[in-house]
């Protein structure tokens, strides 16, 4: 029984492999920052204007990831995806038609960024459900194509802005975005009820899979699940702060502009590799351990950061944030499979993921203010820092709920 299960899911590494693919059109949203000079210059706006579809984009985002865990548990991951990835290629084909940056912000920020929220979860979901066995590494490898786009997106986006302008640039990549995501949501399906690996029998694995399967309003009623969520904001939070200000810093160590690109790309890997690595070290070392583990680094490397200004230490600090951040978005989902189980995952990651958005906002403004405050985004790592070490106080507390 055990050999034929393992037969049936065979190519089960192919959802890895798609959903990375999908994830790196998805992540296109991270080199928004190459429309912004082009359209202040366009519409004569202002720099905080210019950053408004970002941040609508981020926050519907984040918003409709429950909803989109509520779709897939009646519609199943294929045809979410594909309602998911049409409004994806519409946000983005009618954004080449806005006439303001208001109009861009409505069109692009909630109809792009509802799409996103309902892609989202779904190669997650069946990463989960069909990677009983190695769920950490599977769902931090489809989710490794957010930290992968800017690399592959962001020369595609600067050469087309360079050739056709902004607007059509967003008209292009809503034509393509449109047809691909829903070619590649066809395949995604959900594994039988009954489906297993032998290797899911080792004491291992079963270690890194819930006791039961929790519905969302009973997983919501248990401790660990709000202590993942707070953790997941200040894991995210500690990050998007300090790799948020990782081109203003590098301004402050006069890095050349060569180098601060260089920096950036490296800085991308690193957010890739976190992500498999940390979901990896959530299924071998029991989430609590892993989150520990990554605040630890960011304590670390903000210590490092504040207490040494050389560009030397700037790379290993940065690259060390960077794979951090990776890290957490690996370690929530896989945790809230471990802990609350894969028959109504989507649903249960849909609510933790708001976290995420949450840490968005926070993080970005914190961030501003205290640059605001004291002249100088250095200020910023010793309240990073703190953030890291309640992080790894609160993870003491996160274990498995009590069935």
């Amino acid at each position: 029984m055990a050999q034929d299960s393992v037969q049936v899911g065979g190519g089960r590494w192919l959802y890895v492999i798609l959903g990375l693919i999908v994830n790196i059109m998805l992540g296109a949203i991270y080199s928004f920052s190459l429309f912004r000079v082009p359209l202040e210059k366009l519409w004569h706006i202002s720099a905080t204007e210019s950053g408004y579809p970002f941040m609508l984009f981020l926050a519907v985002f984040a918003v409709a990831m429950p909803i989109g865990g509520n779709l897939m548990q009646k519609w199943g991951p294929r045809n979410t995806m594909i309602l998911g990835s049409i409004l994806v290629g519409i946000g983005w084909i009618l954004a080449g038609l806005s006439t303001g940056i208001g109009m861009l912000s409505l069109i692009y920020g909630v109809i792009g960024g509802f799409g996103v929220g309902l892609v989202y979860g779904c190669p997650i979901a069946v990463a989960a459900k069909w990677f009983p066995d190695k769920g950490g590494l599977a769902i931090g490898l489809t989710v490794g194509g957010f930290g992968l786009s800017a690399l592959v997106m962001a020369p595609i986006i600067k050469t087309l802005i360079a050739s056709v302008g902004p607007l059509n640039t967003f008209m292009y990549l809503g034509v393509v975005f449109l047809i691909i995501n829903i070619l590649l949501s066809l395949p995604f399906k959900f594994p039988p009820a009954d489906f297993k690996v032998a290797s899911a029998s080792t004491p291992q694995a079963q270690a890194a899979t819930a006791a039961k399967d929790y519905d969302r309003p009973e997983a919501m009623k248990q401790p660990t699940f709000w202590i993942l969520w707070f953790l997941y904001i200040i894991g995210a939070m500690a990050g998007l702060m300090a790799i948020g200000i990782a081109a203003p810093v590098g301004k402050e160590l006069k890095l050349s502009t060569g180098l601060a690109a260089t920096a950036l790309q490296v800085f991308a890997l690193f957010n890739f590799a976190g992500r498999p690595t940390f979901g990896w070290l959530t299924d071998k070392l029991k989430p609590k351990n892993a989150a520990v583990l990554s605040f630890i680094v960011i304590a670390l490397a903000t210590g490092l950061l504040y207490t040494s200004k050389s560009i030397g230490m700037y790379f290993v600090a940065f690259s060390l944030l960077w794979f951090t951040l990776g890290g957490w978005l690996a370690i929530a989902p896989t945790a809230t499979k471990t802990f609350f189980g894969t028959k109504y995952y989507g649903k249960n990651y849909g609510v933790i993921f708001t976290a995420y958005g949450i840490a968005a906002i926070l993080g970005t403004l914190l961030s501003g203010k205290i640059k605001d405050i004291t002249g100088s985004y250095y200020s910023v790592f010793p309240i990073v820092m703190i953030i890291a070490i309640v992080g790894i106080i609160v993870s003491l507390a996160l274990r498995p709920p009590k069935s």
